[in-house]
């Protein structure tokens, strides 16, 4: 979908909760489209700040999250870190993630494996998905890498005995 439709789709569902486009609320959807990232409400809002236009609100960002996630536009993952993230989902493929607990990196990933054995367990029960989000919680390569040297090192100053 193209961006322009997207907009006009928010606009749109906007309207069915009687409310307007702002240029807050449009500043607060462009700038969450115009990026691949993952971003919490904060950095939202640091951006907002840091960068030219109507000026937005801490409560106008969290509200706007909230208006583009009951519409569908955006979508939030639970990092396990205490605090959500987003990303925009109309318009692009479906993936799952993979969420570092040490460093907070994000990994999107998609397996049709995973897919069809998800679409088997629903049909067994006849349950019919509306959507769904997969996170697998650990640790990255890169963490993973230094636990493992951090562990070691542990080991070889161990006291005797111990």
């Amino acid at each position: 979908m193209k961006h322009d439709a997207i907009r006009k789709s928010f606009e749109r569902f906007l309207r069915t909760r009687d409310l307007k486009l702002t240029p807050q609320r449009a500043r607060i959807f462009e700038r969450a489209f115009a990026t691949h990232e993952h971003f919490s409400a904060e950095t939202l809002y640091d951006w907002m700040r840091a960068e030219e236009g109507p000026k937005v609100s801490r409560a106008t960002v969290y509200r706007t999250l909230g208006l583009l996630l009951e519409g569908h536009f955006i979508q939030s993952l639970d990092t396990g870190r205490g605090e959500l993230v987003y990303e925009h989902v109309t318009g692009h493929n479906h993936h799952d993630h993979m969420v570092c607990l040490a460093c907070g990196k994000i990994e999107e990933f998609h397996d049709p494996r995973i897919e069809a054995l998800q679409d088997e367990a629903c049909a067994k029960k006849g349950f019919v998905v509306v959507s769904h989000a997969h996170r697998l919680i650990g640790y990255c390569r890169g963490c993973a890498r230094k636990n493992r040297a951090q562990d070691e090192l542990e080991t070889v100053h161990e006291a005797p005995g111990e």
